[in-house]
């Protein structure tokens, strides 16, 4: 695959296995939480291929996408038979992050909550450096100083996320951030 990097105003969706059949159906490993929503007719994708692959710097537009035996198919418009489906095997599939737009009021992509301000109070007190998602809850690193510090990402702690002004504010407990005297444990 080629080493470029992708721009941040994109998300990858999926990675083409493999094909499937003789009409340019594509097996998919996804990596999207919502298929059906995403790979609809008419979508189209950028594609990240090696830069000597006919695809480099093209884009693909769904024609059709199903499931086969529990395994997802896709089809594009003008992959019409499986040696060209084979020319795009492992290709990855990239949306623009404008198209991506959640319905939730709550809900964000790691990648628009790294590097924003942790700030208690009008302090900044450290940058989200990375977010780790556990069974029971996800969690936001942020980095203070020379350490990390593991905040639970839950209204009562982590109350407004601020896109806007690249920030998170913080209510953290006492002792999240710094130590606490014996007499207060």
């Amino acid at each position: 695959m080629s080493a470029a990097k992708t721009p941040k105003n994109q998300l990858r969706v999926g990675r083409v296995l493999k094909a499937h059949g003789l009409k340019g159906a594509l097996k998919l490993e996804l990596y999207t939480d919502d298929p059906d929503g995403r790979l609809v007719p008419g979508a189209t994708f950028t594609l990240q291929v090696p830069e000597h692959s006919k695809w480099h710097r093209e884009t693909v537009t769904v024609r059709e996408f199903r499931w086969m035996n529990a395994s997802p198919v896709i089809f594009f418009e003008g992959v019409d038979d499986r040696n060209e489906a084979e020319t795009l095997a492992r290709a990855i599939l990239w949306v623009d992050h404008e198209d991506t737009a959640s319905t939730e009021p709550d809900a964000w992509y790691d990648h628009q909550l790294v590097g924003l301000d942790a700030v208690r109070g009008d302090e900044v007190i450290g940058r989200v450096s990375r977010v780790d998602h556990l069974p029971s809850q996800d969690l936001l690193i942020v980095s203070v100083d020379d350490h990390e510090v593991m905040v639970p990402f839950v209204a009562a702690i982590v109350p407004e996320v601020d896109l806007g002004r690249g920030r998170v504010v913080l209510t953290p407990p006492p002792g999240l951030f710094e130590e606490l005297a014996d007499d207060e444990q």
